[in-house]
Order: structure tokens, then C-alpha cells, then sequence
């Protein structure tokens, strides 16, 4: 199917793999912190805020090669877990993921930021004098309202991981199975001179980016927008 190879099969599903993961734990971990930076009052915001979009100025390479040395045998991670008889976590997937995590961040906690503070206080007051804890507030009141942020932090999340090259170059190589995602695949087949399986390989994720920003619009102008609060 498509002329694809089983390991560039193989690299198609590594980097579905390594999307999904890297947007579902952005997820879970962006939408307290976001809901914290659109409302927080304390000086260290902007400390955090610089912190968190570090990765939209820095070159991918120098975050890789950080978290190389911190994850690699050498590091204070990857050493520990080399004294508790475990392997480090450099040149594998779950290195990559937390690569991966930590360069898509600011792709996840921005929409989701500006869609909190977008959320007006009139609609958590009503809640509140309906005795609603401020749990039940987060997810029945402001999850619903914000759904066009979560839907943006979402896709460009996903989208962006599987387009990301340096982290994954620097911090996992290419290891079929393990670390070779299709942009490493990519490069390999550029480097080999094998311009038509790097087209081929292009050509999809083309398609692929395309496709998955052109639904997201549609879908935010025709099913979210006319929900939004007034």
C-alpha cells in the first residue's frame, strides 16, 4: 500500500505512537497549569510563562542535547536509574516522549491559557452559589467553555510532534522500532540519496498536515464557534 516499506510502516506507527502519547499527557498536565497562568496574581507568572514558552525561541538541537546529557548514562536521571539496575533513558522511546513533551508544551498550554481567561467569572459565579465544588466548576463549567481552546491545543499538539526532527535526532538517533519516526526516516533516505522514498515519505506528512489543519478549521467555524459564549 502507498510503496511504503515495513519499516517505513514501522516508522508511521512509531510517530502515531509517540503523537498520541505526547498529546495526551500534554493534556492532562497543561490544563491545570494554563488555568493557573490566566488567573495567578503572583510575580512568578511571568517567570513560569517564559519557562514554559522557552521552547517556541530555543533551537530544537539545544534542548536535545540537554536532555541528552540529563537522560543519558552520565545524567542525574539517566545515572540514577543506571544505580537501580534499570537503563537510561537516552536512545529510546520514552527519552524521545519526554523530549517530545517538553518541546511541544508551549503548543499546549497557550490555547488552553487563553481560552481560560477568555472564560468571564459570571458563569463560575452561578456554580458557585449552586454549591458546585471547584472540581465540579473546572470540568462542568469551564472544560465546555474552553472546548475551542482544548480542540486548538489538541491538533497543534499532534501535529507538531509529528513534524518534530531535532529533539528526536539529538536525544534518540535512529533506532528502527525504537526511535526512527518518520522525519528521522526522512533524513536517513536524504542522506542515502534515496530522493524517492524521502518524497514519498514528505509527500504524506504533506498531505497529513494539510489535511488534519484544514478539518480543524472547519470544524472550529462550523461547530464550535457558533456555541461560544456570548
Amino acid at each position: 500500500m502507498l510503496g511504503l516499506t515495513p519499516g517505513e510502516w514501522q516508522a508511521i506507527g512509531l510517530t502515531a505512537k509517540l503523537a498520541g502519547l505526547t498529546t495526551v499527557i500534554l493534556l492532562l498536565l497543561s490544563a491545570p497549569l494554563a488555568w493557573w497562568m490566566a488567573h495567578t496574581q503572583s510575580r512568578m507568572g511571568n517567570v513560569v510563562a517564559a519557562l514554559v514558552s522557552l521552547p517556541l525561541v530555543l533551537p530544537p538541537t539545544v534542548i536535545g542535547f540537554y536532555l541528552l546529557i540529563v537522560l543519558g548514562p552520565q545524567g542525574f536521571v539517566g545515572g540514577s536509574l543506571e544505580k537501580l539496575g534499570l537503563h537510561h533513558l537516552a536512545f529510546s522511546f520514552w527519552g524521545i516522549l519526554i523530549g517530545s513533551v517538553i518541546y511541544s508544551l508551549p503548543f499546549a498550554v497557550q490555547p488552553l491559557r487563553d481560552a481560560f481567561a477568555a472564560i468571564g467569572s459570571r458563569y463560575l459565579d452561578a456554580a458557585s452559589t449552586l454549591r458546585a465544588s471547584a472540581l465540579d466548576r473546572f470540568f462542568t463549567v469551564v472544560m465546555p467553555l474552553a472546548r475551542s481552546g482544548i480542540l486548538t491545543a489538541v491538533v497543534i499538539t499532534f501535529a507538531h510532534t509529528v513534524g518534530e526532527f531535532g529533539v528526536i535526532a539529538m536525544l534518540g538517533g535512529s533506532i528502527a522500532g525504537e526511535t526512527r519516526v518518520v522525519s528521522i526516516a526522512i533524513y536517513d533516505h536524504t542522506q542515502a540519496m534515496e530522493y524517492e522514498q524521502a518524497h514519498r515519505l514528505s509527500a504524506i506528512l504533506l498531505g497529513f498536515s494539510f489535511l488534519t489543519l484544514f478539518l480543524f478549521y472547519a470544524i472550529n467555524q462550523r461547530v464550535l464557534s457558533p456555541l461560544k459564549p456570548n
